[in-house]
């Protein structure tokens, strides 16, 4: 049913997904405009974090956009989400603008939560049918999806800087009205289609995310050199969002590149096959040799029919999300993502609070730090990962593993708040994070497979909610108000470094824990990989002999 589909087509779509990964990371943007419905609201910080928790909390809903992947179309699936985003953060916009009064406390949380689970329906879509359309290249794909995701926050927040000065109220607006515009884009042109077969293709698929991979590191670049060159005036803020919605538009260049070689390759198809016809002088079958073959016997064979037992599947196989939740191995990269994502998150939604408690004014840099330096996280993670489980067979766990004590470094840091520490801190949980991220989606996968990836994948996700609850919402929450001072408003405050000191290091000793889970996730599973990394050599060697 694909049989006509152009290459090209194919990349169009993955372009799209790569546009609509670049917007839909808007859960981590919280910390731009918190501090403003902290004061609208005159919230403690308790009931702050409770509101970044509610917002991560949407995430739980996406398990209804995993058993939607399985029953709607991609295009379907994009819709929802755009127009949930479009409710929830365009209700927080009226708030914030005051163009209408604060809501009630309850009404807020529905539409954070409205949110946060409009991206759970964009990521389904996105990644679900991008691992299906690239199934031989499960890391590259998911480091670029995933790096993108981590770029969102530091486009939106840099866009918003250079644009409208860190308006809280301009941010919120962009983050309702983008989204809903790029995944109608998407929408267009975004199907599953069978993946490449053949060396010729993957070789040609791996140059292509190369390329990809490139521009994505030359936009990150771009948004570290604006963040780290201070102010800047009119003209320049102009000149610098003209140069990155080029930069975001350059991905086209592939798929105008894939759709010109089909052109040529069907050009001199057709000139062959006309110069076939012209040098055939006779038929190729002759008539008289044509027989016809009759049944050779009227007996009929007896069919039998055998009662199939059921098999509980093996790791590496496809697994219902029963199947999965039956196994060790699931709760192991459970937990380990927990005690990872969880941390992660609580410092992504409040740093705010943490540059304030620590003497900076303005934290958008830290916020677009920990952005970029995720976006290196998971693109650089998702290829070398692959590289090494091509080449050495190396458990994809392990790099998590690296990560989690990486991130246990970073908590450290922020916890003696040392000069400087703020900006090691939010560049190291940023790059953590961001690995974490893109090396879980394709372990996931090959351990439990693409068939019910969707749902498999949503419930992995519900640690996002779980963990801001845990470390934001309890934890950093309780921990802040209990060294805070409450100010004429109603609200509460901290200034200095003993905030968040106890917060950081219990974090710290959870990326232990999650450390340990790694490295037994990587001792269970190095049989499968050395299988996969047998089967791909194998694979290739064949194709190289026929070659």
């Amino acid at each position: 049913m694909f049989s006509g589909v152009s290459p090209a087509r194919k990349w169009l779509g993955f372009v799209t997904a790569v546009w609509v990964q670049s917007i839909s990371g808007n859960n981590y943007t919280f910390s731009n405009y918190s501090a403003a419905l902290k004061a609208l609201m005159a919230l403690t910080q308790l009931q702050l974090n409770n509101l970044s928790v509610v917002k991560d909390v949407g995430k739980a809903f996406g398990i209804l956009a995993g058993l939607a992947s399985d029953r709607l179309s991609t295009p379907v699936i994009l819709l929802i989400g755009s127009i949930e985003g479009l409710i929830g953060y365009g209700a927080q916009w009226l708030v914030v603008s005051q163009r209408i009064r604060p809501l009630p406390y309850w009404q807020m949380c529905i539409f954070l939560c409205m949110g946060g689970n409009s991206s759970t329906w964009m990521n389904t879509a996105i990644l679900v049918t991008c691992m299906r359309n690239f199934r031989k290249n499960r890391g590259p794909v998911s480091g670029i999806l995933k790096g993108y995701v981590g770029l969102s926050t530091a486009i939106f927040t840099d866009l918003c800087s250079a644009l409208f000065s860190n308006s809280p109220s301009s941010i919120l607006f962009m983050l309702a009205v983008i989204p809903a515009a790029v995944c109608l884009t998407a929408v267009l042109f975004l199907r599953e289609i069978p993946p490449a077969a053949g060396t010729t293709a993957e070789e040609e698929e791996t140059r292509y995310f190369n390329v990809i991979n490139i521009i994505a590191v030359v936009i990150a670049v771009y948004l570290l050199a604006f963040d780290v060159t201070g102010e800047h005036n009119g003209v320049l803020s102009l000149l610098f969002a003209i140069g990155l919605l080029v930069l975001l538009a350059a991905p086209c260049g592939v798929p105008i590149y894939a759709l010109w070689k089909s052109w040529v390759a069907d050009r001199a198809s057709s000139l062959a096959a006309l110069d076939m016809e012209r040098q055939i002088q006779e038929p190729l079958l002759n008539p008289l040799l044509v027989q016809r073959v009759g049944p050779q016997s009227q007996d009929k064979p007896v069919e039998v029919v055998e009662a199939q037992t059921y098999r509980r599947p093996v790791i590496g196989e496809d697994h219902t999300i029963m199947e999965a939740m039956q196994t060790v191995d699931f709760w192991i990269m459970f937990v380990s993502f927990l005690c990872g994502v969880g941390t992660g998150l609580a410092v992504m939604n409040n740093l705010g609070q943490m540059g304030l408690a620590l003497g900076y004014a303005d934290v958008s840099i830290f916020i677009s730090l920990t952005s970029i330096w995720g976006f290196f996280g998971r693109i650089i993670s998702g290829t070398v990962s692959e590289y090494f489980m091509r080449r050495a067979a190396t458990p994809r766990p392990l790099w998590n593993a690296a990560s989690q004590i990486l991130m246990a470094v970073g908590y450290v840091v922020m916890a003696i708040a040392l000069p400087g520490s703020l900006y090691i801190g939010s560049s190291v949980v940023g790059l953590c994070y961001g690995v974490r991220l893109a090396v879980t989606v394709p372990t996931a996968s090959e351990l439990f497979g693409l068939k019910y990836y969707g749902l498999i994948y949503n419930i992995l996700i519900l640690n996002l909610p779980l963990g801001s609850f845990l470390f934001s919402g309890l934890l950093a929450g309780y921990l802040y108000d209990a060294e805070a001072v409450i100010t004429p408003s109603g609200a509460t405050t901290c200034v200095g470094a003993h905030c968040y000191r106890m917060v950081f290091v219990i974090m710290a000793i959870a990326c232990l824990v999650g450390f340990g889970l790694d490295v037994l996730l990587a001792i269970r599973t190095k049989n499968l990989y050395s299988k996969i990394n047998g089967s791909k050599n194998t694979s290739t060697s064949k194709k190289s002999t026929k070659a």
